[in-house]
């Protein structure tokens, strides 16, 4: 496999064609959840219904990323990493980050071009501006709403547990998160992009099955 996909014409024109295309066609008809999900959130803890957080994006230019909110107001100005059983989850935001559905705002970010269906997860600042050597090949790419350290990580809370989570994912899942979004970079093509799209769907209809079925 190709070890310079970034640089490959796939990724410099045709994902982002498919990319519009498949991302409008998701939004036509995840209306009626976007309209539940902001109900939902307005009802549980009122507005905004959208969190934004600068992230580092493309070509190292930050950009604003779209979520459904899941914890409580001003919930930023503490750790950016989320604990397990974090108490700054809300009711509805517990059920929306179980489920990934928080995560489906992130089409309008595909639309508009700051993110792609398939790239690394989007790293707050804080890091991205420590990138140094291959890790800058991370910004090579768009920033994705899944690749393959979503999928490796895909129980992030569960692995930093609930004390000091911002440090256990500095020393335990960092560097590995990174390892992958290299990996994501090199191999990128639309054989990957599909066979990570695919493993994604499972994994979320998994972990959303076990969800419904416990509750």
């Amino acid at each position: 496999m190709t070890k310079n996909g970034y640089k490959s014409i796939y990724n410099r024109i045709f994902k982002r064609f498919f990319d519009i295309i498949i991302a409008l066609g998701f939004v036509v008809v995840l209306l009626p959840i976007y309209l539940i999900i902001a109900a939902a959130v307005v009802i549980d803890t009122g507005f905004p219904v959208f969190y934004r957080p600068l992230r580092g994006g493309y070509k190292n230019k930050p950009f604003r990323i779209l979520k459904f909110r899941t914890m409580i107001k001003d919930a930023d100005k503490g750790s950016g990493t989320t604990a397990l059983n974090d108490s700054r989850i809300t009711r509805v935001g517990r059920f929306l980050r179980k489920t990934k559905l928080d995560e489906i705002s992130q089409l309008f970010n595909v639309i508009a071009g700051t993110m792609s269906f398939i790239g690394p997860r989007p790293e707050l600042l804080k890091y991205t501006e420590q990138y140094d050597r291959e890790e800058k090949l991370i910004l090579e790419v768009r920033p994705g709403i899944t690749d393959f350290s979503s999928i490796e990580f895909i129980n992030l809370d569960e692995i930093v547990g609930e004390e000091n989570p911002e440090e256990m994912y500095e020393k335990y899942v960092l560097k590995k998160k990174n390892e992958l979004r290299i990996k994501y970079a090199k191999e990128v093509s639309l054989k990957t992009d599909v066979y990570l799209f695919c493993k994604t769907v499972w994994y979320v209809l998994k972990k959303a099955f076990r969800v419904i079925c416990h509750k």
